[in-house]
């Protein structure tokens, strides 16, 4: 018996020692987007562990005293030399004394950009760069990428121009006027910074391309065309008459860097336009790709694509895990990606081979008049989705009669019960998952002790009816449509708390009010400073409700290089008159999938919403938007429900062992670390995403000195 013992020991340890990569990073670092090095969202801290997580409490809050109406807060702190960092609704950068949470300085972007206050939008973290004394901030605010000192907050005048970098220069030799934010933070290899960024979902986007900057200088290093120039790879994907003129495929995800090989793993967004491609006949690359890039020289090492010619908005919604797991009994080093789609691809990350195999399936076609979509689309065999995959009609919510009626008379007309079936010209589609997916921005967590990987979704039905743009003879309504009209609808109505209506904006604005509002945004709505004066006239004549007819004013070439055929009737969730979602239960999902055999360990609902648990209903899941964290102390933290709670749960059965009710929904992911020899989990509580906003990071830690 003590022979067998010593030998299965042995045998452990020889398993373990042979794990490769993973011994090198320091899972007590939280100073990347995604704590550790390998955005794994693991910590192998375990002061707080599955005994004393209910003895959890407020170590402090720090408000930033700068919420509106509608603000949100989606970052992620880092942690760095005893500081955490991170930043505020209005885009302020800040770093408090990671114990106390003692504010040790606060930068306003506004102090380096002068009178060019357009910085709306919002920001998911900041990165970290150090040589010698030397330690900056790196972070984005709109267009903007700026550095300021780590230790003191003064902005580094010597990066790029006076301290900050426009982002909308080098992208096209013919344009500037972009509407771009740099939300997600770079990853940083040596001396520069990698970074991607969000643009516009309609036709004016600029292309989506990756660049490098020199830190220290600020100077462009190296750039990857991801809408690809004649010539280079991938660009007989797409129609050669147009090509120049399309935009999107780009990074708004954040990215992640394997170190020790210095290749980053970049996953991208759709091309626009989003809902009709009949501009970009082809499979499109590199849109909705994921990207291995050599990061030291930008030059392309493998790509997949998840999605040929996407017509359903499936962007790759969240930076990658850098993951080791034992497949057929050896170590492999991989990389995993969660998917708006439900589903998780894994591949080994020199090679860029799938783990387990992905087959080109056969699937609806579009039959919208100029439309080319992809015969096939690539449906990995392993891991099990995270989530249902399709909508039909037993998915029907059925809680009460009256509100499975009232679904029932939405869908009188609706298309349902194909995840691949294209937007329609005569008839409403359901999209599921959703178009916010699915997996979203949050991201996954993988713990390398159990190889368990860890990540929550939405399941929602979404709609998209589609309308033809001959309907748009008038000018000011063509320029709505264009910059407006995916977000609000193409009526005005919004999405309501989420996205509101404009159809009695007159009553809260005046022409200038408005045009300033347009110009500079808003929380989540980003500036539209890209727009020209002529046109912003006229989009607030419209919205006002002044007469239009006469005005010969175009949408400038420049400004709109193409018109779609068909455009997409707004963002919209199907939805009960109450505002319940039209599917059954569960809404909001937290999945643990075993990566050894890529199977479901446990599934269970994400979120409560407390009318429907005193009706009898619980658990319904809630909404959710931010990600996992997981500990070697077997806790899996996550806040991001709508419910505004954060929840502690075993990471090995998915039991619920602790909660705590937040001064805001915390749509973001945690942070976990270790200051004064005391354990912190610190959420930001900014709300938003119809809930009320906030302006809190909330800190927790267990009792005592």
């Amino acid at each position: 018996m003590n022979r067998l013992l010593l030998f299965f020991s042995a045998f452990l340890i020889c398993c373990f020692s042979c794990q490769p990569n993973s011994e090198s990073i320091d899972y007590t670092d939280w100073s990347h987007y995604g704590g550790p090095a390998d955005a794994s969202r693991y910590s192998s801290l375990d002061q707080i562990n599955r005994s004393n997580v209910s003895q959890l409490q407020v170590a402090w809050t720090y408000q930033t005293g700068d919420a509106t109406e509608r603000s949100q807060i989606q970052c992620q702190p880092i942690v760095k030399n005893g500081l955490l960092y991170a930043t505020t609704p209005g885009l302020d950068v800040f770093a408090l004394d990671a114990g106390s949470g003692k504010e040790i300085w606060r930068f306003d972007p506004f102090e380096i950009l002068g009178g060019e206050n357009s910085w709306a939008g919002t920001n998911r973290g900041v990165s970290y760069w150090e040589r010698g004394k030397d330690k900056r901030i790196l972070f984005g605010a709109g267009n903007w990428m700026m550095a300021v000192d780590a230790l003191t907050g003064e902005p580094i005048r010597t990066f790029g121009e006076n301290g900050k970098i426009d982002l909308r220069k080098g992208l096209d030799p013919n344009r500037e006027d972009f509407l771009i934010v740099a939300n997600a933070p770079g990853v940083v290899f040596e001396d520069v910074l990698i970074i991607g960024m969000r643009l516009s979902e309609g036709l004016d986007a600029a292309p989506g391309h990756i660049r490098a900057y020199n830190i220290l200088t600020g100077e462009q290093e190296w750039i990857f065309h991801t809408i690809p120039h004649e010539g280079e790879f991938g660009y007989e994907t797409w129609d050669p008459e147009f090509i120049s003129q399309i935009g999107g495929a780009n990074n708004w995800a954040g990215m992640t860097l394997d170190y020790e090989r210095g290749i980053v793993y970049i996953p991208t967004g759709s091309a626009t336009y989003d809902f009709w491609g009949g501009y970009r006949k082809g499979d499109n690359l590199f849109a909705n790709s994921l990207i291995a890039l050599d990061a030291k020289t930008g030059q392309r090492i493998w790509h997949f694509q998840a999605v040929h010619h996407d017509v359903w908005d499936r962007d790759f919604p969240a930076n990658p895990n850098l993951i080791s797991i034992q497949k057929d009994g050896k170590w492999v080093d991989a990389v995993a990606q969660i998917s708006k789609q439900g589903m998780t691809y894994v591949f080994d990350r020199e090679t860029g081979e799938p783990i387990w195999p992905i087959e080109e399936k056969l699937v609806s076609q579009s039959t919208l008049p100029g439309e080319y979509s992809s015969p096939t689309q690539p449906i990995p065999s392993l891991p099990e989705p995270f989530m249902n995959m399709v909508f039909e009609e037993k998915d029907i919510l059925n809680l009460k009669p009256e509100w499975k009626e009232d679904i029932q008379n939405q869908l009188t007309d609706v298309l349902i019960g194909d995840s691949w079936l294209a937007p329609n010209a005569e008839q409403p589609i359901v999209l599921f998952p959703g178009m916010d997916g699915g997996g979203e921005w949050g991201g996954a967590a993988f713990d390398p002790e159990t190889q368990l990987f860890y990540v929550n979704a939405n399941q929602i039905p979404w709609l998209i009816e589609m309308k033809p743009n001959s309907e748009f003879d008038n000018v000011g309504q063509a320029v709505y449509t264009n910059y407006c009209g995916n977000c609000h609808g193409l009526e005005r109505k919004g999405v309501p708390p989420t996205i509101p209506s404009l159809l009695e904006i007159g009553s809260k604005y005046n022409s200038d009010s408005l045009e300033r509002l347009i110009t500079k945004g808003r929380g989540a709505m980003p500036a539209f400073d890209h727009i020209s004066s002529e046109n912003r006239k006229v989009l607030v004549d419209f919205l006002l409700g002044k007469s239009t007819e006469g005005d010969k004013q175009e949408i400038e070439g420049e400004n709109a290089p193409l018109n779609p055929r068909y455009y997409m009737n707004g963002y919209k969730k199907l939805l009960t008159k109450e505002g319940l979602y039209g599917s059954n239960p569960p809404w909001g999902l937290l999945t643990a999938i075993d990566m050894q055999t890529g199977l479901k360990k446990w599934q269970i609902p994400l979120g409560e919403i407390d009318s429907l648990s005193a009706m009898g209903f619980a658990p319904t899941g809630t909404e959710n938007y931010g990600g996992p964290v997981v500990t070697a102390g077997g806790l899996l933290f996550i806040a991001a429900t709508k419910d505004e709670k954060i929840r502690a749960f075993d990471k090995l059965t998915g039991e619920k062992l602790w909660e705590a009710s937040l001064p805001a929904s915390g749509h973001a992911t945690p942070a976990i670390y270790e200051a004064d020899e005391k354990q912190y989990l610190v959420i930001a509580c900014g709300g938003g995403k119809g809930t009320k906003s906030g302006d809190s990071y909330v800190a927790f830690a267990l009792p005592g000195s």
